[in-house]
């Protein structure tokens, strides 16, 4: 039987007169990689946003492990893992001193041992004493999705996560991933990069105009011979043209 870590109904979003989110209903399944698309400012990050606790809805509800982010932010946060799409770690300590911290937050026993490897995994050695502010965008990059990835939770989020990683690093995120999906994870992802997510995902929503106008697996969402930048484009110049 299916176990649904994530459930949104009617969930919407205002900023003043401007609807970022509007009246968002789906499901994301246990052991799934749903990858959000959509074009700019059509409301990925403020729906993630929604998901993880950073923001309330103006109405509409979402339920995320079991839990309201909502009602327990905290609780919520504590139990996921989250590459924002803007993420600069603290300038004033090493790479390392920022896994260790990130350790130090989330109570793992064996940081050391958890911090070494991502190090290792990541090619990152450059991190054991440089300070963050000195790194390279594309290092920070990979430190970041290591400190959302260290403490193996159950469900992570990730907003752009293959942004600032050249091939070789995309290749060494998408196998990691691939095994913790085989684990049981679970991700939710936001991506401009159509290439891979109909590589990995396993199930797609398109957004657009804070609306979810396709969902479904690729196959399902695609014409026979179709690629899915044909589908992307389908369904929101439809979205667009219906305006």
């Amino acid at each position: 039987m299916s176990e649904r870590v994530i459930e949104t109904s009617g969930l919407k979003r205002d900023f003043g007169n401007f609807t970022a989110v509007d009246k968002v209903t789906f499901n994301v399944e246990k052991g799934e990689l749903f990858g959000l698309l959509g074009p700019n400012g059509a409301g990925k990050t403020t729906l993630l946003k929604l998901l993880t606790g950073q923001l309330e809805p103006t109405s509409g509800s979402c339920q995320v492990l079991g839990i309201d982010p909502a009602k327990d932010s905290i609780g919520v946060k504590s139990r996921i893992g989250i590459v924002p799409e803007i993420e600069s770690p603290p300038s004033f300590l090493t790479g390392k001193e920022y896994l260790q911290f990130v350790g130090l937050v989330r109570d793992i026993k064996d940081i050391e041992k958890k911090a070494d490897h991502w190090i290792e995994y990541m090619d990152m050695k450059e991190v054991q004493n440089t300070p963050c502010k000195d790194l390279s965008k594309g290092t920070r990059q990979k430190l970041v999705v290591a400190a959302a990835l260290i403490h193996e939770p159950p469900l992570v989020f990730l907003d752009e996560p293959f942004a600032g990683l050249d091939p070789h690093y995309q290749k060494l995120l998408k196998d990691y991933l691939s095994g913790y999906l085989e684990k049981g994870g679970t991700i939710f992802m936001c991506t401009h990069i159509l290439e891979i997510a109909e590589k990995i995902c396993t199930r797609i929503g398109i957004i657009s105009k804070g609306k979810i106008v396709a969902l479904g697996t690729p196959r399902e969402l695609e014409r026979a011979g179709e690629s899915l930048d044909s589908v992307f484009m389908r369904f929101t110049e439809n979205s667009e043209a219906s305006k």
